[in-house]
């Protein structure tokens, strides 16, 4: 037997002893998750997440509980929670205004206030509670006339005053009026214009004022539903939850497009160096808490932002050509990459070679592929700088072209997606498979999209490392799920023969449950490096 057949052999070994070593850590995993706790840890030890009472109003697919509880692999911040893991909770705009309501009813109980004043005084303190009480204890009339508050008026109502004449539009005839607690009295028709101007217009809830002139008594929601048609009302109301969300720390909206849940997790900006704080909202969407990207792991947020600001500044233009458009090293055609796989056969001349490295196909057998470690080749201690500059750029554009390597195929596995469907259609029709037992084709290109989406933030996050025996490790992981995701590509977008399918279908599951396996490795070893503080920054990380 030749080297390359053991090679091969012993790699299909180690997909299926990959499958079922995943199947029992997948069940250990669920298992695992009576241990978690319904809160969340803080500097300050344990505190609720949310009051228990709160349930979750959508049907929560993926992580999160039946109350609204979940998990996202980000950090190990507490002993009993498994390695990436972070508490969250998604919220839906009725469970937003639920929560306003009870922090309105406990202050108005506390301080003895109407519930509109306790709502406008939290809304002026952003909801920060133990801040309201200490001012309020200090200075209870000044903290009041601060926020807009005046307790001792009458409460807002509409009614007809004999002989008013409105001092805006200057009409005396016998119309309805309206005044807050400051008693500065206008006709409805101008309060109308005015509130839904704010509104409508501006964009304003919380700190609408009086429209006596220099009166900073705030237009309260019970005086908004004496004015504001259904629609205005409920953009008011609207409004008011994106403020109670941009207010709170703790709290930050799904990015996803047109989606309404807010994300509610305990984890602080300073904690970003070492965590990822990865959630999954009740839209499917997954995101990164501390800075809003999507899933970006195993890349921690400070590295993130730099490396984007990098690949910006960084001639986009020659970046694009440099990713997307290579010469075959024999005829010196120009090939842009139209598919997902690394395995490249030029048109003109047929010759086969790696789209990342550009070497010989051949060369890629599964015991020789190095395309992910970048060499230095001697370029240490070069002292002329213009020589250094250009070894600079050199390690840039091998870290930057992989990157934009498997960005640019998790683009073209959405097309890919499509022809797969078709090709589970042609399965059907040659085969006796049902339409579930061709799933796993559709769920090879689900677990690629995934798997280039950590390799693509590998190698921002190994750009930055500095070069040690760790990140030698680091590599050697990403040197295996690499190698596992080129041949799971190049199997799933192999031409389908009606003969070979069941051994199509066993290879693809295979390769498939390798892969995730692989991630599962890369992403548990990398996440607990933060933990143990293993990872070395060739630049030290800013918050």
């Amino acid at each position: 037997m030749s080297d390359e057949e053991a090679s091969m052999s012993e790699l299909s070994d180690n997909y299926s002893d990959a499958a079922d070593d995943f199947d029992e850590d997948m069940e250990q995993d669920y298992d695992d998750d009576s241990e978690l706790s319904e809160g969340f840890i803080s500097d300050s030890g344990f505190s609720p997440l949310g009051d228990p009472s709160s349930t979750c109003s959508t049907d929560r697919r993926g992580s999160l509980d039946p109350k609204g509880k979940g998990k996202a692999r980000a950090s190990n911040i507490s002993s009993f929670r498994r390695v990436g893991e972070v508490e969250f909770r998604v919220l839906s705009s009725q469970e937003l205004k639920d929560e306003q309501s009870r922090a309105v009813d406990y202050v108005a109980d506390m301080l003895k206030l109407k519930p509109e004043g306790a709502a406008v005084l939290l809304r002026y303190f952003a909801w920060k509670k133990e801040k309201l009480l200490e001012a309020y204890m200090e200075d209870s009339e000044g903290t009041l006339a601060k926020a807009g508050i005046q307790e001792s008026g009458s409460q807002p109502r509409l009614k007809r005053v004999r002989g008013f004449e409105c001092s805006i539009c200057y009409d005396d005839s016998n119309q309805e009026t309206l005044a807050l607690s400051c008693d500065h009295r206008f006709c409805k028709a101008c309060y109308f214009t005015y509130v839904m101007a704010k509104i409508n217009d501006e964009g304003e809830s919380r700190r609408i004022q009086c429209m006596g002139k220099d009166c900073n008594v705030i237009v309260d929601e019970r005086t908004v539903e004496l004015l504001a048609d259904d629609d205005t009302l409920a953009r008011y109301r609207s409004l008011l939850n994106r403020t109670y969300v941009d207010d709170n720390n703790q709290l930050r909206w799904c990015p996803a497009p047109n989606c309404d849940y807010a994300i509610e997790c305990n984890v602080t900006p300073r904690q970003l160096d070492c965590v990822i704080p990865t959630v999954e909202c009740a839209c499917s969407h997954m995101s990164c808490f501390g800075c809003g990207e999507a899933d970006h792991r195993p890349c921690v947020c400070p590295i993130v932002k730099r490396w984007l600001k990098k690949c910006a500044d960084d001639s986009e233009t020659s970046n694009w050509i440099q990713a997307n458009t290579k010469e075959c090293t024999k005829c010196n055609s120009t090939i842009e990459k139209n598919g997902g796989c690394n395995h490249m056969t030029c048109k003109r001349c047929q010759w086969e070679f790696c789209w990342v490295c550009m070497g010989p196909w051949s060369d890629h057998g599964t015991a020789w592929y190095n395309c992910a470690r970048f060499e230095e080749k001697g370029e240490k201690g070069i002292e002329d700088v213009q020589s250094k500059s250009r070894a600079s750029l050199k390690r840039y554009l091998h870290y930057y072209n992989r990157y934009a390597n498997h960005e640019q195929s998790i683009k073209l596995e959405k097309e890919l997606a499509l022809r797969t469907e078709k090709k589970m259609d042609e399965m059907q029709e040659h085969s006796t498979l049902s339409w579930i037992e061709v799933q796993f084709l559709a769920k090879a290109v689900q677990e690629l999209t995934r798997a280039r989406t950590i390799l693509k933030w590998t190698y921002a996050m190994t750009f930055y490392l500095a070069k040690n025996n760790q990140t030698q490790m680091f590599e050697d992981n990403q040197n295996d799920l690499e190698q596992a995701v080129e041949s799971l590509a190049e199997l799933v977008e192999r031409p389908l023969e009606e003969d070979k399918i069941a051994q199509l279908r066993q290879q693809t599951t295979d390769r498939t449950v390798y892969v995730a396996k692989r991630c599962k490795v890369l992403l548990e070893d990398t996440l607990r490096g933060y933990d143990e503080q293993r990872w070395i920054w060739a630049d030290p990380i800013k918050l």
